[in-house]
């Protein structure tokens, strides 16, 4: 008998539910109210007073004096041309270049790409100013952004300066 409740008690709540909501249902059919029907209402009208008649006002127009604009002397501005970045001197020295592969953000094609650009040296690219920087922006390519995203100058300081202990510290193991 237990087994019976455990295999089929879910079935057997269901259904005394629905027949317990039938019963609630049916109970009530049988009776039925009569309702009266409504009442006639009688309806008073209530005569509206008339409303004056307000006569418009008229506004007369004021007389504007114009105002008198004065011409402001306009000095020209001097434009003053912007000079083109220097290029990047490669710097060379008896050590040969630097493993820029050791940066962060430099692959095998980026190198590459620095390499024909005539940057070899961990100490060039710390040397880059803003201008530098845009300047060799500009020629990366697909690779553009990456110098400022992935801070190549202060790894490059890191790196140049011997301080491999400071990069580790800084972006991770070499």
């Amino acid at each position: 008998m237990q087994e019976f409740f455990m295999d089929y008690g879910l079935w057997l709540l269901v259904g005394l539910l629905v027949i317990i909501g039938l019963v609630f249902l049916l109970s009530g059919k049988g009776k039925t109210k009569e309702i009266a029907p409504p009442a006639a209402v009688e309806v008073k009208t209530i005569p509206v007073a008339a409303v004056p008649v307000v006569p418009p006002v008229v506004i007369e127009p004021v007389a504007v004096e114009p105002v008198a604009v004065e011409p402001i002397a306009v000095e020209p501005v001097a434009v003053v041309e912007a000079k083109a970045p220097a290029p990047v001197a490669a710097v060379t020295s008896e050590a040969g270049e630097d493993d820029l592969l050791r940066m962060k953000g430099v692959g095998p094609k980026l190198k590459a790409l620095l390499n024909e650009l005539g940057i070899t040296r961990f100490a060039q690219i710390a040397a880059w100013t803003d201008t530098d920087i845009a300047a060799i922006d500009a020629r990366l390519g697909n690779f553009k952004g990456r110098p400022i995203r992935d801070q190549w100058v202060d790894q490059a300081k890191y790196l140049a300066a011997g301080d491999i202990a400071g990069f580790e510290a800084q972006y991770g193991k070499l």
